[in-house]
Formats: structure tokens, sequence, C-alpha cells
């Protein structure tokens, strides 16, 4: 029988990610401090906060596996946050406009009752299309897209910003990798193709 899989998250995309796996799972949301720290570059960011997320599951539950994920965008070697209102991210796209966005995803799989975790960090670049004034506009009035980092839903309309997108694994950009997910599961036991 496999262990109870917990994921720390309230993202509705995430869950939503997490359910093409098949497996039941509760989720809750972490409360953690996602300041970034002096000296700290992007892939140990998410790495460290999506190892924090997982392992703020022990107030919750006594046993299980948890998981954490976190992401950043990053362009020009800067980290981009969310933009919180349009004017924001009409610059942040206003900026992108053929240029190439990398995201990167902390991943990280906690079993509450034995202390051990995996964690990784997988990358995914886009490449956006040269975008007029006009389509950055109409885009951020149809989406309002002001609580995502990059500023766009690729799950939804955003994915005609781009020209192309470089990765392993689509899922990564909503911020779930399946493809790493279901690896590092299988360290702890967890084969999702049977599922006994």
């Amino acid at each position: 029988m496999n262990p109870a899989i917990i994921l720390a998250s309230s993202s509705p995309f995430r869950q939503s990610i997490l359910e093409k796996l098949q497996l039941p799972f509760s989720s809750f949301a972490p409360a953690i401090d996602e300041t970034p720290q002096a000296q700290e570059t992007p892939e140990q960011l998410v790495r460290r906060l999506s190892e924090e997320k997982a392992k703020t599951a022990q107030q919750h539950f006594s046993h299980g596996l948890a998981i954490g994920s976190d992401q950043v965008a990053v362009f020009q070697q800067q980290i981009l946050g969310k933009p919180h209102n349009k004017e924001n991210a009409v610059r942040q796209l206003s900026r992108f406009s053929g240029q190439r966005v990398e995201f990167l995803t902390g991943l990280c799989v906690y079993d509450i009752a034995s202390g051990k975790f995996r964690s990784h960090v997988v990358p995914f670049s886009v490449h956006f299309r040269t975008l007029t004034a006009q389509q950055i506009d109409y885009y951020c009035e149809v989406e309002q897209p002001y609580q995502c980092a990059g500023s766009f839903k690729c799950e939804g309309l955003g994915i005609a910003l781009f020209e192309k997108l470089q990765g392993d694994d689509p899922n990564t950009l909503i911020g779930l990798p399946l493809i790493q997910l279901t690896e590092m599961l299988l360290d702890f036991g967890v084969d999702v193709l049977s599922q006994q």
C-alpha cells in the first residue's frame, strides 16, 4: 500500500497537474517566508523554498510523502516576481518581447516519518514572440495574470505569447514537473504505474 501523498500547495494549477498521476492526495497551504536570502542564486532559492514547503507538512500530518514545489522566472540574471497589477505585467511582457525567459522549478519529496527527502531543480525556457503594445495590453486585460511569475498563464491564452518552449516536461512551466516527480516518488517506493 502506498504512503499518503500530501501536496504542500494551495495552487489549483499544481493540484490539477498532480491529479494526472491518479494518486489520491491531500493538500494544504504551507506558510513560509519566501524572501530570498543574501547571495542566494535562483537555483538555491527554489530548492530551499521547495524543501521548506514540503517539510511544513510535519506540522499537519504525522506520516506520508509531502511534495513541495517553488518556481521563479529569471530574465537577464534577474529573478522576476509576480507583477501584482496590470502596469507591472505590461512592463514585464514588454521586456520579454522577442526574448528568452528561464523558469526554474524546485521540487522536493519529503518522508514525514523518517525525515528523508530528495530535491531537484528543473529548468524550462520560454521564447517569446515579438509582441506589439496592443497585443500585450489585450492579453493583460483578458487573462489578468497578475499573480503569475512572468505575467502569463501558459495553460490559457498565454500560450499565444510564445514562439517556442524548451524543456523536458511542459508541466514544469505550470509549476509541478511530473516526470521528475515520478522518478523521485520511485525512490520512496511509489510507482505511479503500479499503485498497489
